[in-house]
């Protein structure tokens, strides 16, 4: 389950903040560079996906780690942003702080 407290954006906010169009945005999702999921019908991507004015930097490989692992793209979406005991913040905010090969470790193992 998500957390409540996760901030989402539509495809033409994250253009926005961007500063690009809503084709490449969606590029960046084929690409596995963002992700993300509708929430009432509206594709929408986390907010926590971004890095100021580009993707997180290092999401896209952990993203592939987990789909190539077996995860469905909502699955991916909810364990990157769920709170993970071994990890003591969620995997995404561990992306965040540098630690993107413990994150993708604990995801592979997850993935067996």
């Amino acid at each position: 389950m998500l957390p409540e407290e996760t901030s989402w954006l539509t495809v033409p906010d994250v253009a926005e903040r961007l500063d690009t169009i809503p084709g490449k945005v969606r590029r960046l999702v084929e690409d596995r560079a963002l992700l993300g999921q509708k929430i009432e019908g509206v594709f929408c991507i986390p907010e926590a996906f971004l890095n100021g004015e580009e993707p997180l930097k290092d999401l896209a490989g952990t993203v592939i780690v987990l789909l190539d692992g077996g995860f469905s793209e909502e699955e991916a979406v909810e364990w990157l942003l769920s709170d993970h005991e071994g990890l003591g913040v969620t995997p995404v905010e561990a992306i965040r702080w540098g630690r993107k090969t413990e994150v993708r470790r604990v995801a592979q193992v997850l993935a067996l």
